[in-house]
């Protein structure tokens, strides 16, 4: 099995297994940590385009649904996710919310769209899993029309976002078989150089490439700290592993590692992201199709 396959296969099963199911359990929690970011993802799409929006990524469809809402009936929004799991959440949300959005449990990275068929391509932290981003942009860079516009929200580097990585820092020592992060795979900061954002975008046929840093204040109720830091993440995809003791160790121990973001009833942390804007190049050359090279 090539490494591309096999990373493909793995985030399937990630997001359609464990990972999934804790994301859509911790949804309402997760929506409202991400709205700040949600809310500038939305306001720069509808500000510049309108028409046929494609969210990648879209999990349990929240920003898919907040863009369709701010658009209103002039725009349609279709969101795309490998997790059938969120897929299901999401579609479920919009039916209740009478919201006219469709959804497509598909990889991005190679699912077959209709050329030239959007007129913006938006993600809220979804576009860091690819197994091959050249292809997956290349990919995004047909289904969008000629000149149509690329908005993606993502993080910057672990250092810069040391919230997003003080509970796998916590428990390591009473975890060894946690798994390292590594920069070269797919994962929450595989987007956090700037450098390798734009010669992906480049050679996959966007222009106009604009990566600004943003910081943005977040928070979350405190009552849902320990849910969130023993269910989502590293350490909440093998701490259902351990047995109670060392669970039990773990949980102490993280917890009072988080301390430092803990005020009064709120859990408050800076996201330290990039927001990158893109337009769909109209040269001649279209991009290149890696999906069979």
């Amino acid at each position: 099995m090539d490494v591309t396959r096999r990373t493909d296969d793995e985030q399937a099963a990630r997001w359609n297994g464990l990972a999934g199911h804790a994301w859509v359990e911790a949804q309402a929690v997760l929506d409202e940590m991400f709205r700040p970011l949600e809310d500038l993802l939305v306001e720069a799409v509808s500000a510049e385009h309108g028409g046929h929006i494609l969210d990648v990524g879209c999990g349990t469809g929240s920003t898919t649904l907040a863009v369709a809402r701010r658009l209103g009936p002039a725009g349609h929004c279709v969101g795309i996710d490998i997790s059938e799991t969120m897929i299901t959440a999401a579609r479920a949300r919009a039916e209740r919310a009478e919201t006219p959005v469709s959804f497509i449990r598909a990889d991005a990275q190679d699912h077959t769209f209709e050329p030239a068929a959007f007129d913006a391509i938006i993600s809220r932290f979804g576009v860091m899993f690819f197994s091959d981003s050249i292809q997956a942009f290349s990919n995004l860079r047909r289904a969008a029309r000629d000149e149509a516009g690329l908005r993606f929200i993502t993080w910057r580097s672990p250092a810069e976002n040391p919230f997003m990585t003080t509970a796998e820092r916590a428990a390591a020592p009473l975890l060894p078989n946690l798994p390292a992060r590594r920069p070269d795979e797919p994962g929450q900061f595989a987007f956090a150089d700037p450098g390798r954002i734009h010669s992906i975008l480049t050679e996959s046929g966007w222009a106009g490439i604009d990566i600004r840093p943003i910081d943005v204040a977040c928070t979350m109720p405190e009552r849902e700290l320990v849910r969130y830091f023993t269910r989502l993440g590293p350490v909440g995809l093998i701490l259902h592993e351990a047995d109670e003791q060392t669970r039990a160790q773990v949980v102490e121990t993280v917890r009072a590692a988080f301390d430092t973001y803990v005020q009064g009833t709120e859990v408050r942390f800076t996201a330290a992201c990039w927001m990158v804007g893109a337009r769909a190049s109209s040269a001649s050359t279209a991009p290149k199709d890696t999906a069979n090279t």
